[in-house]
């Protein structure tokens, strides 16, 4: 077992050896769900019968890998061949040790991969668009202030990491302490939406106060062609272009590190009446031309990562 550790640290340096004793001394009780820890350590570790040949089989495994591997993605994995994760985060230089944040992460795609990396040793909070200011009425704003409080159970609820160990807020109410400790903020997908309500200057001015010294961001968004008219790029078809993005950036603060075409795809004209909705997974036009749409798969997205100048 002592070897197993040592090669589940040696791969993921996310786990100290403190709670990784606390962890396999403390058994579930009866009927309880075991936590994503448990779950990783057993598929590290194995029983005591099993545990040499896991050791050998979990062996230059790394932590996301173990993850990416876990029961609870079995429906989530047929959108890795599009979506990159573990080649996305480290483009992000994201470590298991950092805080974290997630803007609107809706359905929880990443909250399902960044949960379990990052809550034991580092955080991960979860930031959803501030509510004032937007004319919404006041029964949006509960709603909307519902769906940030409700969010930690239902990672909870996905991967077994506690409901305590996640932090969800709305972007204009930052919880003290935290202005000025993040790492990493990612935006997966979210710009168009933002840019369509006409909150992403505001909600950009929120993120770089959550930075901290040297920190980044994050994006993947879907992308236009350079050549494509405004009206047909301005995020009402979930398409932008990529310099318009990093145009958006730079005026707020932030130098572009560097690009990446992890989630590029060629075959995506990125021309859609329907948007980008027409693609997989949402299918816009349900079985109209599905199998074509399916042949393409995802949209083409930029990857782009911004470190927030002095």
């Amino acid at each position: 077992m002592t070897r197993t550790i040592a090669l589940l640290l040696a791969a993921s340096a996310a786990l100290s050896a403190p709670a990784l004793a606390q962890q396999t001394s403390a058994q579930p009780e009866s009927g309880e769900q075991p936590s994503i820890l448990d779950r990783l350590l057993d598929r590290v570790l194995g029983p005591a019968q099993q545990a040499e040949e896991t050791a050998a089989e979990s062996e230059g495994s790394s932590l996301i890998e173990i993850i990416l591997a876990e029961d609870y993605r079995a429906e989530d994995r047929a959108r890795d061949r599009y979506r990159h994760p573990e080649e996305t985060l480290a483009f992000f230089r994201v470590e298991p040790t950092m805080t974290v944040a997630e803007i609107g992460p809706g359905g929880g795609w990443y909250s399902r991969i960044l949960a379990p990396l990052t809550a034991y040793q580092g955080r991960y909070l979860v930031v959803n668009s501030g509510t004032g200011g937007r004319g919404l009425d006041a029964e949006q704003i509960a709603r909307a202030n519902a769906a940030t409080a409700g969010f930690p159970a239902r990672v909870e609820e996905w991967t077994g990491v506690t409901a305590d160990r996640v932090t969800a807020f709305n972007s204009d109410e930052i919880p003290e302490g935290l202005a000025g400790t993040v790492d990493r903020i990612l935006v997966f997908r979210a710009m168009h939406g933002l840019l369509n309500n006409g909150i992403a200057d505001t909600e950009i001015r929120q993120w770089r106060e959550l930075l901290a010294e040297g920190g980044m961001i994050g994006v993947v968004q879907h992308r236009a062609p350079e050549s494509e008219v405004w009206e047909r790029a301005n995020g009402s078809r979930g398409y932008l272009k990529q310099s318009d993005v990093i145009a958006l950036f730079d005026a707020h603060g932030f130098e572009l590190v560097g690009s990446s075409e992890i989630n590029a795809n060629p075959g995506d004209p990125a021309n859609w009446e329907r948007g980008v909705w027409t693609l997989p997974p949402t299918l816009a036009g349900g079985e109209e031309n599905r199998s074509q749409y399916l042949a393409i798969g995802e949209s083409d997205r930029m990857t782009l990562l911004f470190r927030k100048a002095d």
